[in-house]
């Protein structure tokens, strides 16, 4: 039996489409109510967890697969899984956002940058050499410049309306991110072909 670990919301309900295309009998899904995992046809197990928590369980070898944000790859240090297939779900980008004079500043300090991604953000500035205060925020991260607090942010966007009804806009993109297939690189020695059957269909599935 493979065991796979994924997030609730719109992931959750995108591979239980394609599981449905591929054959499998998402009752168990559909029916889960409060249940944390839930077993398919004897072949699949589901466990439903937190993103962050998806990446530890691969890490750990709990579960052999892994389906994730690439914005949780990126943020976090673990690096040691396969990335099998992008399954291009929740295309967006991350981007530097701020009001339309930001590149005109003229300060006495460093540039101040609200994110929940300080570890992306980090690297993208680094990359730029340019010495930046990060500040994390935990909620609305767009709050940063409307406050005063921060001078920009940094964050994923999808349409751009938050940003808009702020007052705010694109000032450069950095990554494109999606939803990454990863498999723990013990478990796929042992599972190899069971893997790469499910990677199979899936991919067959989404040129349909």
């Amino acid at each position: 039996m493979l065991k796979i670990a994924l997030t609730k919301g719109r992931i959750e309900k995108a591979m239980t489409e394609t599981l449905n295309q591929i054959g499998y009998d998402i009752k168990p899904l559909i029916n889960k109510d409060r249940e944390l995992q839930v077993n398919i046809d004897d072949k699949l197990q589901i466990i439903f967890a937190k993103s962050n928590d998806v990446i530890i369980f691969v890490e750990h070898g709990i579960v052999d697969i892994g389906i994730v944000g690439s914005d949780t790859l990126l943020e976090n240090s673990f690096k040691d899984y396969y990335e099998l297939l992008d399954l291009e779900i929740g295309k967006c980008s991350f981007a530097v956002c701020s009001y339309p004079t930001y590149n005109n500043l003229k300060l006495n300090r460093r540039k101040r940058i609200a994110t929940k991604y300080p570890n992306i953000t980090k690297r993208y500035f680094e990359s730029k050499d340019e010495d930046v205060e990060i500040i994390k925020l935990e909620g609305s991260v767009e709050l940063g410049p409307v406050v005063g607090l921060t001078d920009a942010i940094v964050d994923i966007v999808e349409t751009g309306s938050t940003l808009k009804a702020n007052g705010l806009e694109i000032i450069e993109k950095i990554i494109e991110v999606s939803t990454k297939l990863i498999c723990n690189k013990t478990m796929f020695k042992y599972k190899k072909e069971e893997i790469l059957n499910l990677v199979d269909l899936i991919e067959k599935s989404k040129s349909k």
